[in-house]
């Protein structure tokens, strides 16, 4: 099969990686790609929401599969542009149609779709700019912390959690009146904060069947003990110590199950990834949100535990008969440590080299921000260099880890060492 991967991060760089080792696979091509990508297919200058020159890329180079990382092309409908194009339609897209997208393209859908379903979530309400005197009158009603999430995609980046009355009224104010996220705060969801601690749950499915994949625990803070403001993702850790047997059940029964029958109630065609970010609330599930993609760089410690074809899974969703498929899962620990550059998530600068590559032992360096320049690599993002390891445990995973993300150089690089600290407790 020739397959076209659109992106260009750390979680295609994974993608790319796991199908390049597929028997089913002939050309793989990523869009546009990164320094890391180009070693293991070839990279393509398009642009993601390029449909016109996807198209083109497509049928010239009898591409059988797109697989689309991240989210903006499903939000903006490439599955609907593939579905209503003759010589396009029988094209697998992996990811949902544009409606299906809105789960997370708009938090107030997301939110309606859960309570419409008996999904658990948090109590919440939606305000505009016009409404925004009853959004202050109603963080009034509620307990701090305080959730406050822009309605539209803001990169990961649009949802803010103040610990006092004062600062949350301050944040809505500045994310509805001032347009903190520009359009993406047009609507502002505000939230009662749920306690627990967080874990995703990723799912893929054909619309019918799906197969739970391992579960995973992010790190969003820019800092270390979670402090600092919130970035793309700082590290991940797979599998998540406490999400065992009896609580995946629960998750299955509680979520995955209402949301899969869900989107076949509302008439809606998924074929992809379902990303569900979790709270365990004294063991039991609730959702903060959905994603219609795999997470990053929550990917790039998945992804390496599958040990079943990642082409054949895919096809299986093309298809239409997932479940003939078995999804076979390493039992290892996979730790991600994110490097990032200087001044992240803030002002960064782009276009230094990075040196030690080909010092990296027993861990892959997944590229999320690099190109090649010349001989070079050089950074290109803000998240540079995902390093992912495996270990009979987490502590030697991440130990793997850490001494490769000290190998590799570039200026003023900075990773978090405290991936995987709150964690150390279920293994005491």
């Amino acid at each position: 099969m020739n397959v076209l991967i659109l992106g260009s991060g750390g979680r295609e760089h994974a993608f790319a990686w796991k199908l390049s080792q597929s028997k089913k696979l002939k050309n793989l091509f990523i869009a546009p790609g990164n320094a890391g990508t180009a070693s293991v297919g070839k990279n393509v200058e398009i642009g993601v929401t390029d449909f016109e020159a996807i198209k083109k890329f497509v049928l010239d180079n009898q591409i059988d599969m797109v697989v689309v990382g991240p989210e903006d092309p499903l939000v903006k409908g490439i599955f609907d542009y593939f579905e209503a194009d003759n010589q396009l339609k029988k094209i697998p897209v992996i990811g949902p149609q544009k409606a299906g997208a809105q789960l997370e393209g708009s938090k107030d859908f997301s939110k309606q779709f859960m309570i419409r379903h008996n999904i658990p979530t948090a109590r919440y309400q939606t305000f505009t700019k016009q409404t925004l005197r009853d959004g202050l009158a109603f963080l009034e009603t509620l307990e701090p912390p305080f959730v406050l999430k822009a309605d539209g995609l803001a990169a990961g980046k649009g949802v803010v959690i103040p610990t006092t009355l004062e600062d949350a009224k301050k944040e809505l104010t500045d994310m509805l009146a001032n347009a903190k996220f520009g359009a993406a705060s047009a609507k502002v969801v505000i939230e009662e904060f749920l306690k627990g601690i967080e874990l995703s749950v990723f799912v893929l499915t054909d619309g019918n069947s799906y197969k739970i994949l391992p579960s995973a625990k992010d790190y969003k803070r820019i800092g270390e003990g979670d402090k600092g403001l919130n970035t793309g993702g700082m590290g991940a850790i797979s599998p998540v110590p406490f999400a065992d047997e009896a609580f995946i059940k629960k998750v299955e029964e509680r979520v995955i199950i209402p949301t899969i029958n869900g989107l076949k109630k509302d008439g809606i065609v998924y074929k992809g990834f379902i990303f569900i970010g979790l709270m365990n609330n004294n063991g039991d599930p609730q959702v903060i949100e959905y994603n219609v993609r795999m997470g990053d760089p929550e990917t790039e410690a998945v992804i390496p535990r599958i040990k079943s074809d990642l082409l054949d899974l895919f096809e299986g969703v093309g298809n239409g008969n997932l479940h003939e498929k078995t999804v076979e899962v390493d039992e290892r620990f996979a730790t991600t440590v994110m490097m990032v550059a200087g001044g992240y998530p803030e002002t960064y600068e782009k276009g230094d080299i990075v040196s030690g590559l080909e010092l990296v032992e027993g861990s892959i360096a997944f590229h999320a921000g690099t190109k090649q320049d010349g001989n070079n690599v050089v950074t290109n993002g803000g998240r540079v260099i995902a390093i992912t390891s495996f270990g009979t445990s987490m502590a030697e995973a991440l130990k793997n880890s850490f001494a490769n993300a000290e190998r590799i150089q570039y200026k003023n690089k900075y990773y978090r060492r405290d991936i995987g600290k709150d964690l150390e407790v279920y293994f005491k």
